[in-house]
This record gives C-alpha cells, structure tokens and sequence, in this order.
C-alpha cells in the first residue's frame, strides 16, 4: 500500500550512496545498485549466462524455450520480449519517435538512432579479436569473425548454397521465391531487400548520406562514391581492389542464377552493390 501511495505522491524515500539517485521502493534500488557492484546473482540453468535482474533471466530463457508470448495483433508476429512488440508495433504505425539532433532523420527504434549516429562521430565500438579491426555495428562484427574461420552454417534447402550469416541466406532464398517483402510507400513498388527499398526510397527523399571526404561531394548510392574517389580522391585507400570489385563479372550455375565472390573469403553475394558493402567489412 505505502509504495502504491508513492506513485501518487512521488516520494522517493530510498536513495543510492553512489550516485544520489532516489527510488520509490527498496527492490528497485537494490536492483540499480547492481549496475554500480556488477553483481550478476540470476543464472540461466542451461547455458550458464548470468544476468542482474530476474526478469531479464526469464526474458533469456525464451531463447532456448523458443517461447514468444508477446504477440502483434496487427500481423500475428510474436516476440521474446515486451519491449520488441512495442517497436515492431512502429512498423505498422509508422512512428518514428527517435530524431538524430545532427541531421534531424528519425527512427523507430533507439537501436537504430544509436547505430545511426556512429556514422556521424565514426564510432567503432566492437573489435576482432582475432585481427583488430574494429566495427560501428555488432552484427557487422560477426559477419566479419566469419571470414576467418570461413565457417558458414546456413544453407538454403533448395539449391544447397551455403552463407556466413542468416541474413544473406533471406535474400538468396527469393531469388527462388520471387518474394518481395519491402514495399515504398509512394510508389508501391516493392523490392526483395530492405537496402534497395532505401536506395529507391532516396529518389522520392533526395537524400544523399554517402560522403566524400575529400571533397565533401554527397552521394545517394555508396558504389557512386566509390566510382567518384577512384577517379578524383588522390588518398583513396584499396583503390585497385575496389576497381575489381566492380569490374568483376557475375558467376553463372547450371540454374542461370548469378553471384558475386568475394577474392578474400569466397562469400556469395546475390549483386555487386552488396560485393561492394561486404569488401567494405574486411577492411574496416
């Protein structure tokens, strides 16, 4: 009852000596208080991972369990977590309540802003172990692990090619399907990659977030700022390896299905704007 009055009241009797911060109710100032101790006490039984709140150990479970109890009423989707639905429920809304304060673009998700403005300060916040080079993203940072174990897991079951990452095997398995889930508002013109759509989507915008650094020229595509740094940027680092890379001609199978290798590791790429992005991984 005395914690419910505080939510009316505001009183927030119970302080932290650490940093001064006050709570309404001693559970949830032990359980920020842990996020000065480093104190992880809940343990996931099968995998051993330890987590600081028991909520988040639930949240962890569901990996293994598989279980997705939070489901969208718009689509039928379902989610681990309570806070995925909330930002999935954007998509359908078209919400984008995170507004980078640089360059005024908004985003659905607080992930999204916090990846985009690493392209403003040229953050690289995750490294490779195994060779040093550092990453803007996460994700970009397991794909490039990869490239040195050459490991990739996932295989498509229809004409048995096999990728690095989860990903690359979406967008290969419409090539068979013709499927085209990424639609432009404008138009309603649909394509079979997120990237495309935003590409597409920058001749209804006219946003050019490709930069020379050099010139401080802008570009809407990145392989029209790769062409320009060839011909005009006398700094311009790998220059005759990003020359291959877009001289280089498409593989054909038996099934007249083209790809793109990638010279360092071999990664099939379905175009060679997405050969381009990939080289971009090994030597960042």
């Amino acid at each position: 009852m005395k914690s419910h009055v505080r939510t009316h009241t505001g009183e927030k009797p119970h302080q932290c000596k650490q940093c001064g911060k006050c709570f309404a109710e001693a559970g949830t100032l032990r359980k920020h208080e842990r996020t000065h101790t480093g104190e992880k006490p809940h343990e996931c039984k099968q995998c051993g991972k330890c987590v600081a709140i028991a909520g988040n150990l639930r949240t962890h479970e569901r990996t293994h369990t598989g279980e997705k109890p939070h489901e969208c009423k718009h689509c039928g989707k379902c989610f681990h977590r309570a806070g995925t639905l909330r930002e999935h429920l954007q998509t359908h809304t078209g919400e984008k309540p995170h507004e980078c304060r640089q360059c005024g673009n908004y985003f659905t998700q607080v992930g999204q802003l916090k990846r985009h403005i690493r392209t403003h300060t040229g953050e690289k916040p995750y490294e490779c172990k195994q060779c040093g080079k550092r990453f803007a993203e996460a994700e970009k940072l397991k794909i490039h692990v990869k490239t040195h174990i050459g490991e990739k897991p996932y295989q498509c079951k229809q004409c048995g090619k096999r990728f690095a990452h989860a990903g690359s095997l979406k967008t290969h398995v419409r090539t068979h399907t013709g499927e085209k889930p990424h639609q432009c508002k404008q138009w309603g013109k649909r394509f079979a990659e997120a990237g495309t759509l935003r590409k597409h989507e920058r001749t209804h915008t006219g946003e050019k977030p490709h930069q020379c650094k050099q010139y401080g020229k802008y570009f809407k595509v990145k392989a029209s700022l790769v062409k320009h740094c060839q011909t005009f940027c006398t700094e311009y680092s790998n220059q005759s390896n990003r020359t291959t890379a877009l001289s280089i001609q498409p593989n054909k199978d038996r099934d007249h299905d083209c790809t793109f290798n990638c010279w360092i590791c071999q990664e099939e790429l379905e175009s060679q704007s997405l050969l381009l992005e990939h080289y971009d991984n090994h030597m960042r």
